[in-house]
């Protein structure tokens, strides 16, 4: 069984560590078996491309790369990064993500 991860797709999240520590953006994807997460804007490389139907002229593309879960954290309503946890709601009695810094619920 794999680990739960603080992070989902869709997550606004913040770099904390590495060339693009700061910098803040949409996770595209997760990939759990990794520990990896694409996040939109952050990490990007230039990928060379030979020409195909696609891309007719070919040349070079940038792209973003994935970075470690360890290296994110959840951005909260305030803009801040913050850690999480989870706890059972008492209104819909569902198991929610909640700021650690805040106590707001993350949707």
């Amino acid at each position: 069984m794999q680990k739960k991860l603080h992070i989902r797709k869709g997550d606004t999240v913040m770099i904390i560590a590495g060339n693009s520590k700061g910098q803040q953006g949409k996770v595209l994807l997760v990939e759990k078996a990794k520990s990896m997460a694409i996040v939109e804007g952050v990490n990007m490389v230039s990928k060379h491309t030979k020409p195909n139907a696609k891309n007719p002229q070919g040349g070079i593309v940038k792209k973003e790369a994935p970075v470690h879960i360890s290296n994110l954290m959840v951005v909260d309503g305030t803009g801040k990064a913050s850690r999480i946890a989870r706890r059972v709601d008492a209104k819909s009695e569902r198991l929610v993500r909640y700021s650690k810094k805040t106590g707001e619920v993350i949707k």
